[in-house]
């Protein structure tokens, strides 16, 4: 089986790579080159730190910590979610909530189909790709809907004075904005093997797996995808329109 040898030296050559978006964005004046440094120092330091404790929780296989380190990816992927909502009046426990229901039934699924065994080294990894791609989903939905609330504000306004309840007022707005935290995804999905070879499937195939094999844990990875952003996207859209009414179904916006 082929071995990926990537060592320091390697590191320090694959920093040229960092170089080149640095030239580019001093040449053409895009004011982001302290954001990539400050954005390079940051994944270098969270990666080691992240690399030694998954070692240690990989070693001890317990479940205690696997559930933990778990919980710790959920939480963080939670907290960028939230930040990413351009709503004043938003609410952790939104995001919170659908990335974790969205994270546990997925891997409930997995786990009880035999597809993935519990233990730290299969469980952890995944619930950092489930919650991640929920946590995009779920940015999106908060961005569309912000923008669409704001635009279609006239809309909503004539369709309350009408008559029409929260629900129906907002529909259109809720709906695009899960279509539109489920698109990439499914966008994906269209691509995969012909534009790109993800993750899943290049790591094993770095790896020395049979490229058929990896096609297996690919279509996998897809499906789980698919389950978490469409999950994440539907409960965060359900939980956080409503901040966008008061007591009175007023628009707050």
């Amino acid at each position: 089986m082929n071995q990926l040898a990537v060592n320091n030296v390697s590191l320090l050559f694959a920093v040229l790579l960092v170089v080149v978006a640095v030239v580019i964005s001093a040449k053409e004046k895009l004011g982001l080159t302290r954001d990539i440094i400050y954005a390079v120092a940051r994944t270098v330091i969270q990666l080691v730190i992240v690399g030694y404790i998954l070692k240690y929780v990989f070693q001890l296989d317990h479940a205690v910590f696997t559930l933990a380190m778990c919980l710790f990816i959920i939480f963080n992927a939670s907290r960028q979610a939230h930040k990413r909502n351009p709503h004043t009046n938003k609410q952790f426990m939104h995001s919170f909530v659908a990335i974790f229901t969205s994270t546990v039934i997925t891997l409930a699924i997995l786990i009880f189909s035999g597809s993935l065994a519990f233990i730290p080294s299969q469980v952890i990894p995944i619930t950092g790709m489930i919650a991640s791609n929920s946590m995009v989903a779920i940015g999106l939905c908060y961005k569309h809907m912000h923008t669409q609330f704001h635009d279609q504000r006239q809309q909503v306004l004539e369709k309350l004075a009408l008559g029409a309840d929260m629900k129906s007022a907002a529909s259109p707005i809720l709906t695009g904005s899960i279509r539109t935290g489920m698109q990439p995804t499914i966008d994906s999905a269209k691509t995969v093997g012909l534009v790109s070879l993800p993750g899943m499937m290049s790591g094993l195939i770095f790896a020395g797996v049979d490229p058929v094999h990896a096609i297996k844990y690919q279509i996998m990875v897809m499906f789980m995808l698919l389950s978490a952003t469409s999950l994440g996207a539907f409960i965060a859209g359900y939980l956080s329109y409503k901040n966008y009414f008061n007591a009175r179904l007023q628009l707050t916006i």
